[in-house]
């Protein structure tokens, strides 16, 4: 492949794996919309770092936006496209469902049918642990996920579906790629790992919903960024979890990690459990070994202090990043 369109290429995955693509000799066209749902700093570092780069070409955009599109498709020739633009956060997504909607699924029909129009025959696109919600565990990608329980899961849900019909249709070549509570260095501010770093740091109240025994499959985003890339690979339809496919670590285990590695402890303002939240996530990665030869190769410990040694590194400037207490883990 010699060029490939990454959506939500400011994002947090978009980033990395927008890196791992041109690290590849891959010429990578990034869209955002750079969207202020969370501090528009964060989006802009990494996209200095992208734009550093040789053969990457950012345009700010929309991708629900089918006019705007159109003349993206129309000025270059793309092998693939890899759909991370969303909009993420459990609980954010209840109090205004309308823009999950636009973006998450009817965004990933505007790249879809471009692509059936301009004959691109490759989509990868980015899913949620989320859609897994009362399921057994560990999640199996042939769990019926037909239940969400917030507006983003459903988001998610209806643009793996939109993907299936255009792919048996047109014959476009879906990998859906499922993700599981990612983290890492430039994190999202809305996200857990984020948060409790910056709050135990800085002494602040750090908001914790139940009671900390909620778990996670934690998986590191460069991990992820591995994933992603390699399911660019001709697969037909397929789902596949992409998770850290271990034992799920309890808040509680990863706020005490992170206690001992910034040498302080943290003020806990506990909350409610959130309805749209889910109590633990474990993926069954069967699927990624035998399909795509992934699995993770970074543990929690070491991710964690790679997270916090970036924070160090970039203290003066993440002082004054603001922080939401109203999405997730997920």
């Amino acid at each position: 492949m010699k060029k490939i369109l990454v959506t939500g290429a400011a994002g947090f995955i978009g980033w990395y794996t927008a890196k791992l693509l041109l690290e590849q000799g891959i010429s990578v066209v990034g869209i955002d919309d750079l969207n202020s749902y969370y501090d528009v700093r964060l989006k802009s570092y990494r996209l200095n770092n992208l734009e550093e780069r040789e053969n990457f070409t950012f345009i700010k955009g929309d991708i629900a936006d089918m006019e705007a599109m159109e003349g993206v498709f129309a000025e270059h020739s793309f092998d693939a496209v890899i759909n991370l633009a969303a909009r993420a956060g459990v609980r954010y997504s209840l109090e205004n469902p309308h823009i999950y909607l636009r973006t998450n699924t009817q965004g990933t029909l505007v790249l879809l049918e471009l692509m059936r129009k301009h004959g691109i025959r490759k989509f990868v696109l980015a899913s949620t642990s989320s859609l897994y919600a009362g399921q057994k565990m560990p999640f199996s990608e042939n769990l019926p996920v037909n239940t969400p329980i917030s507006p983003y899961a459903a988001s998610k849900k209806g643009a793996e579906v939109m993907a299936y019909t255009y792919h048996f249709h047109y014959g476009i070549d879906v990998s859906v790629v499922r993700y599981f509570t990612v983290y890492g260095p430039a994190g999202r501010p809305d996200m857990s790992i984020f948060r409790f770093i910056k709050w135990i740091d800085e002494g602040t109240p750090l908001t914790l919903y139940g009671d900390g025994t909620q778990s996670r499959d934690f998986t590191y985003v460069e991990d992820i960024a591995r994933g992603t890339v390699a399911a660019l690979k001709d697969v037909g339809y397929e789902i596949i979890n992409l998770g850290g496919g271990k034992r799920p670590v309890q808040l509680n285990e990863v706020i005490s990690t992170i206690e001992k590695s910034l040498g302080k402890q943290a003020v806990i303002d506990r909350k409610e459990f959130h309805s749209a939240d889910m109590t633990e996530t474990r993926a069954d990665i069967n699927k990624a070994r035998e399909l795509l030869g992934w699995e993770p190769e970074i543990d929690l410990d070491e991710g964690l202090e790679r997270s916090i040694r970036w924070y160090r590194e970039n203290i003066d400037w993440l002082r004054d990043v603001s922080v939401q207490e109203q999405t997730g883990l997920s």
